[in-house]
């Protein structure tokens, strides 16, 4: 079993910048992929980014591609997610999501066995 705790999030103005982090206890990360995923009000649950066990390798939306990067310390148990160049359309309530499943790149939600809480990031206009 593991437990997610997404952290960092926040109000910001367009343009701005939030790092979000995600710590994870009851099992080592370094098995799991790992992925950012969003929910806006009425919108499904996207994924924006993905990264592999050993960090090497990550998928991003392209709605975030070269502003997003997703990142992982597998010694301290944790990733994190920089997220530059906010704009309003990110508004959303972002959660990490851990999937045993091997790096192919998982962007569904069904493909996660296990969640986060959620921490809401708004980028005023």
């Amino acid at each position: 079993q593991v437990q997610l705790v997404e952290s960092g999030g926040g109000l910001v103005q367009a343009g701005g910048s939030l790092r979000l982090s995600c710590a994870a206890s009851g099992q080592t990360l370094s098995t799991n992929t790992m992925g950012w995923f969003r929910q806006a009000p009425g919108q499904e649950r996207e994924c924006v980014a993905a990264i592999n066990r050993s960090g090497s390798s990550t998928y991003y939306a392209e709605s975030v591609r070269g502003r997003f990067t997703a990142s992982r310390d597998n010694a301290k148990n944790t990733v994190y997610l920089q997220m530059n160049t906010l704009k309003p359309e990110d508004t959303a309530v972002y959660y990490c999501a851990a999937s045993r499943l091997p790096w192919q790149a998982v962007t569904k939600s069904y493909e996660y066995d296990y969640w986060g809480q959620g921490t809401q990031v708004t980028v005023s206009s």
